[in-house]
């Protein structure tokens, strides 16, 4: 397939920062190679503040590498699966480059993860070895997947001596969740971190690593179509990554800023945007293992954050919120959204309530979290940005393949050094995912987008949620975004149901605000939609519910919806 020349001059170009290129040299190096540069540099600075207790580079260096000793002793070599089973707390980060500093592939788990999908992806992923946060360790015996070293941790490992601290936040409840027994520890192949750690001296470990070649992590998808599947990445994908995102907002300093880590690290977001980007920085990471707010809220405070990362359901819940005016926001050197659509109802509530902006940006698990951002001082409301230097981006028809003019819908395609190498174990999958033209390999990411005549890009909807209404297509994000606008609708999914005579009836799930239950018709919100859309995007069936159901990074999961439907 020819890509016309004019897809290749990059018209976003001429809103990047000044000084970013469209192309940086990516080197090739290993993650914990690059983490041991940062910590050698930086070894008297905060890396992380675990509800108050401070941790220096030199001394996260250190427990890094005695992990990595540990787990050399107890046989892991490289290529080796380990799943990682934990929530934000230090002990992710030392597993995590500890494991990698061996050659190991990390696959994270979610903690809120069933024994069902904790068994699926320990099989899939062929992991024989997990760190497990000790009271999720009943989902692991549940699985009943076969494992050669299971080293559970406890929360309250690496806190400051505080009962008053454990007594009133969740954190002080995880601790108090039942766990194993002690005796657990008798079995063969059982471990527990710390004592692994201190028995085991820290030691270089001198592992051969090809950054181009070599899996450093095999995050999951969500799953929705069929059960989820792993995409490779390489150490080369997740540091390319980093730098692209480094480089394109060059306002960072190195070994100056303090990050909120409430994003779970198990999820890619989290994992490369604030954990990686941050530490490969030298920056402070302040660990929430839960996202209290009025913690996140208070520390920011006390810790001078720099930067706050978070997603749409955050943000939604945070212009109302009572306390978000005890912080600053307008100091933050910038506030990001990603993971879910951003409702423009949301960033206009959120700039008057704070008097600062919300940068939206676009990635995938299969992209190494990030391909576009918006340029700081150009942003656009509504769009998610431009693509990240190294990254080529085209809109193509999703019935023909054929690249299509600016300003038309169709599929976005990715091309560039963060893009995954495939899906484990799924060679089908992987090659009607990962496609052949002009020369390159691009990413079909099956996301409906439209970039505008400057080069900045519009999500409308996921492929398989368009609605073909009446020989009409119809995006769910469209209707969505309209019932966002109703002061009384809270939350809201849009999905099209069977319907031989018209192909799909659309249908709207509406979530009310509480005192709006019982108040408000499905006639009004029909009608609501009425006065502002074509009368074949109006839905025609309205649902109301207490709750919709949601992805584990908090976005409506119109998998489940569609799967709900399919089951009456």
């Amino acid at each position: 397939m020819e890509v016309k020349a004019k897809y290749y001059e990059k018209p976003w170009l001429k809103f990047y920062p000044e000084g970013v290129p469209g192309n940086i040299d990516v080197p090739e190096r290993s993650l914990p190679e690059v983490f041991d540069e940062v910590a050698r540099k930086y070894s008297n600075n905060t890396a992380v503040i675990y509800y108050g207790n401070r941790i220096s580079y030199g001394k996260l260096k250190e427990y890094v590498d005695g992990f990595a000793a540990a787990l050399s002793e107890l046989g892991i070599k490289k290529g080796d699966r380990i799943a990682l089973y934990l929530l934000n707390t230090p002990q992710y980060i030392i597993a995590y480059f500890g494991a990698l500093k061996l050659g190991a592939v990390l696959t994270p788990i979610s903690p809120v993860y069933t024994s069902i999908e904790v068994k699926h992806q320990l099989e899939d992923s062929e992991a024989r070895s997990i760190v497990c946060q000790d009271f999720l360790y009943d989902n692991v015996e549940r699985a009943g997947v076969k494992l050669d070293n299971v080293i559970l941790t406890d929360v309250a490992e690496y806190l400051p001596l505080s009962k008053k601290l454990m007594g009133k936040s969740m954190l002080g409840r995880y601790a108090k969740m039942a766990k194993p027994s002690p005796r657990i520890f008798d079995e063969p192949g059982f471990y527990e971190f710390q004592k692994l750690i201190k028995k085991s001296p820290p030691q270089s470990q001198k592992v051969e690593i090809k950054a181009k070649d070599d899996i450093a992590v095999l995050p999951y998808t969500g799953g929705t179509t069929g059960l989820p599947k792993g995409a490779v990445l390489t150490h080369y994908n997740l540091l390319a990554c980093q730098m692209q995102v480094r480089a394109f907002w060059p306002i960072f300093e190195e070994g100056k800023e303090v990050i909120p880590a409430l994003l779970p690290f198990y999820h890619i977001y989290g994992q490369v945007a604030v954990m990686l980007d941050g530490l490969l920085l030298g920056a402070t990471l302040i660990l929430f293992t839960t996202p209290d707010l009025d913690e996140v809220l208070s520390a920011m405070e006390s810790y001078r954050a720099t930067a706050f990362f978070s997603v749409p359901t955050a943000y939604l819940f945070l212009k109302d919120y009572d306390k978000t005016g005890r912080f600053d926001w307008k100091r933050l050197k910038i506030i990001t959204s990603g993971a879910d659509t951003l409702h423009e109802s949301t960033v206009s509530d959120w700039e008057r309530r704070t008097g600062a902006r919300i940068i939206e940006g676009y990635g995938l698990t299969e992209c190494s979290a990030v391909s576009h951002l918006n340029p700081m001082g150009r942003s656009k409301v509504g769009s998610f940005g431009v693509p990240l230097p190294n990254i080529m981006a085209a809109v193509v028809n999703p019935d023909t393949g054929e690249i299509i003019p600016p300003g038309e819908v169709g599929e976005l395609l990715l091309a560039g050094p963060n893009i995954m190498t495939g899906y484990w174990k799924r060679p089908d999958e992987s090659r009607e995912t990962l496609i052949e033209m002009d020369g390159q390999t691009w990413l079909k990411t099956g996301d409906l987008v439209r970039m505008d005549d400057e080069g900045y890009f519009f999500f409308y909807d996921r492929k398989k949620d368009m609605i073909k209404y009446k020989g009409y297509s119809v995006f769910a994000r469209e209707i969505e975004e309209v019932l966002h606008q109703h002061p009384m609708v809270k939350a809201a999914g849009v999905l099209g149901v069977r319907d031989p005579s018209v192909g799909q009836m659309i249908k709207a799930i509406v979530v009310l605000q509480t005192e709006a239950r019982g108040k408000v018709s499905e006639e009004e919100i029909i009608k609501f939609c009425e006065e502002r859309l074509a009368h074949y995007k109006v839905p025609k069936i309205v649902e109301f519910r207490g709750e919709l159901p949601k992805t584990d990074v908090g976005k409506v999961s119109h998998r489940e919806l569609r799967e709900e439907l399919e089951e009456t």
